[in-house]
């Protein structure tokens, strides 16, 4: 979000704060503590030298991408309707390594059903499968592998081009599945000839682990959302939007002009962004979720995704695409650019900070020196206005102290990943398994969990040694331990988060509320009921009373419980989902009380279509959700530590909110999204 005068204020305010800590804090009083207090401004200056660029970038012109993306849409419906055949051919590429052959098919379904008169679906696979062969013809979209896998992604998409004959080419990874909406949304910008791709958001239709395994999935926000809500538009002003690997639309022209996909790192989206934004080419972000993937089903596996974001990320330096050296960009893509890549080198600063308060407990010296008076006069106004300002400036997409949680759990792997690239020894690519292995045992993390407890074990130091410290301040103490109290917090978290939770075998699961009714085999309706959860496996129910099953609120139906079902509740039973135009199937499969947990029946190629459209391909499925009030998330999150987590089962699960168009006909007050907490 653009707010110029809280960027003023901001910087004023850390005008004043850096002034009293070059004057006033540093403790010189012995080479031993000289060192250990500058080597601590220097890394915070590092952590706030790029905080502040990113609040400066937010003062550049603001172009309006909804108008232009509406004005795009409009005009390719026209052009549509007059002579489908002018439209743009575009490519659609899934590249493929090992994925599970359910997963791709989700894929190449909802790529088919595009709602796009001119394209073509291809799969793109590295591992050589012939099932998969065998699905491509059966469902009608080309298949392409190749012999030599060199260059993993990169090569693999390369390895496509020649074969190739549309304007554009979109990608998406097997796990995605785009909205129908897709093209039409993204494909009308490239009227401009000056555009070289179009990136939109890749959201997530699960919880990550540090989500799940904490059960906050209505208190914690994905920490991609900061970056596709805040980051991204405010690169569009720079014109050094982020290609994201996945979920974008690519002029194919403008691609083979820079030489194809990067192949020097395994960040080659991020390289070949830079290529064709240094060749001139305007790169769009579109801020519409258009499409849905899977997060990482387990923490190791979400920690292997982040050190190969940032050891891709950085080899970027490596190659001709490195912003410090490729010719044709502004100064200010550059900059922005190189924001981007070494802002994961954060990690090493940030580690410093969080383990500069054992410095009084371990070697019996303070790095700073404060005063009361000056914690409140300059520290206190400064990092107050962060606090509160956060949640704007993300547009909603976090609060300030909770998602320091995904700093903590993946600290320690992600600075070895770093001082690893740095040091000329980068990560090799792995792709990141999004779905339980077979066999493999949920549990304590343990790579993840003991330098955690390392750490922990490190901080019980602290208090014997600050208290035994004569000439160190009441302030600079209390200081001390109260930035050691908040970071034995975190890292109490996420030694909690390390437990990965048990149950469930990847199928995700969404919240919804939508009147329904169980019919029996002569179809026959006998059980209003109401939809509280849905998945591709089945559904989760509430028998209800009928006024609430008529979509009345639940005060107007009593507590919502029902009353005793009209009949008894015998099979074969069928349940006629809004907006599904045959009823479908189902097996009873657990109940507690009045809520009914069922499994699809056997459906058919019709029916099992429908129910995907439903459930991943309509528009505006994914909302757009706020993070909640912090202090009320921060209280939750407390309680998850003293509370057991359960594995996931019928009632149990862990569910993010989904919107589907007969929600939103219904009501528009009535969407899910406040549904997203475990029951």
């Amino acid at each position: 979000m653009r707010l110029p005068w809280a960027v003023l204020l901001l910087t004023l305010l850390g005008g004043r704060y850096l002034g009293w800590r070059l004057g006033s804090t540093l403790n010189l009083d012995s080479p031993l503590a000289a060192a250990l207090s500058l080597t601590m401004l220097l890394a915070e200056l590092a952590l706030l030298a790029t905080a502040f660029l990113q609040l400066w970038f937010t003062l550049t012109p603001d172009p309006d991408i909804a108008a232009l993306t509406e004005r795009a849409a409009t005009a390719l419906e026209q052009r549509r309707s007059r002579d489908p055949a002018t439209l743009p051919a575009v490519d659609v590429l899934v590249p493929s390594y090992g994925e599970p052959l359910e997963l791709i098919g989700r894929c190449l379904r909802g790529c088919l059903a595009i709602d796009y008169p001119n394209h073509v679906v291809w799969l793109l696979d590295d591992s050589g499968r012939p099932d998969l062969e065998q699905l491509c013809a059966a469902l009608g979209c080309r298949y392409l592998a190749r012999g030599q896998r060199e260059h993993a992604k990169a090569g693999n998409l390369n390895h496509a081009l020649p074969h190739l004959q549309g304007d554009l080419l979109a990608v998406f990874d097997a796990d995605v599945v785009p909205q129908g909406s897709f093209l039409a949304r993204t494909a009308g910008l490239f009227a401009d000839p000056a555009v070289g791709f179009v990136q939109t958001p890749q959201s997530y239709m699960n919880a990550d682990p540090v989500i799940r395994n904490l059960r906050l999935e209505h208190w914690l926000m994905p920490d991609e959302e900061t970056f596709y809500r805040w980051v991204e538009p405010v690169r569009q002003g720079l014109n050094a939007v982020v290609c994201a690997g996945t979920s974008f639309v690519m002029r194919r022209s403008a691609l083979l002009q820079v030489g194809g996909f990067e192949t020097g790192t395994p960040s080659e989206d991020l390289a070949t962004g830079i290529r064709l934004a240094a060749a001139g080419y305007r790169n769009l972000f579109v801020g519409e979720k258009l499409s849905a993937g899977l997060a990482p089903f387990t923490l190791a596996a979400m920690a292997r995704q982040r050190c190969r974001w940032a050891s891709g990320t950085l080899q970027t330096l490596r190659t001709g695409a490195s912003p410090f050296t490729i010719p044709g960009l502004s100064p200010l893509q550059r900059l922005a650019f190189l924001e981007g890549i070494l802002h994961w080198c954060n990690v090493l600063p940030q580690l410093l900070l969080l383990l500069m308060p054992l410095s009084i407990g371990v070697l019996g010296v303070a790095p700073l020196r404060v005063s009361g008076e000056g914690l409140l006069a300059y520290a206190l106004p400064f990092y107050t206005a962060q606090l509160l300002l956060a949640r704007w400036f993300s547009g909603q997409a976090r609060t300030a102290l909770l998602p320091e949680l995904y700093r903590w759990v993946f600290l320690v792997p992600l600075a070895a990943a770093v001082l690893a690239t740095l040091l000329g020894r980068p990560q090799r690519f792995r792709v990141t398994p999004k779905a339980p292995t077979a066999g493999r045992r949920l549990g304590a993390e343990r790579r993840l969990l003991l330098p955690l407890l390392a750490m922990l074990s490190l901080l019980n130091l602290l208090p014997r040694g600050g208290l035994a410290l004569a000439p160190i301040s009441t302030a600079t103490l209390a200081l001390t331990l109260v930035w050691a109290a908040f970071n034995g917090l975190l890292l109490l978290l996420a030694i909690r988060t390390c437990w990965d939770r048990s149950g469930g075998d990847g199928t995700p699961w969404f919240a919804v509320d939508r009147p329904s009714a169980l019919q029996d085999a002569a179809g026959v309706p006998g059980w209003p009921v109401r939809v509280r959860a849905i998945s591709a496996a089945g559904v989760e129910l509430e028998l209800v009373r009928s006024a609430a099953a008529q979509g009345q609120p639940r005060s107007a139906a009593g507590s919502g419980a029902a009353d005793t079902p009209p009949r008894p509740l015998t099979e074969p039973l069928a349940i006629a989902l809004p907006g599904l135009a045959t009823p479908l199937p189902l097996r009873l499969a657990a109940r507690r009380g009045q809520r009914l947990g069922a499994l699809w029946g056997e459906l058919s190629a019709g029916q099992r279509t429908q129910l995907e459209r439903q459930l991943y391909q309509q528009p505006g499925l994914w909302p757009q959700r706020r993070a909640p009030f912090e202090p009320l998330a921060l209280l939750a999150v407390l309680r998850r530590l003293l509370q057991p987590i359960p594995p996931e089962d019928w009632f149990s699960r862990s569910l993010l909110p989904q919107v589907s168009a007969a929600d939103r006909t219904r009501s528009p007050s009535r969407a899910p999204a406040s549904r997203a907490a475990p029951r």
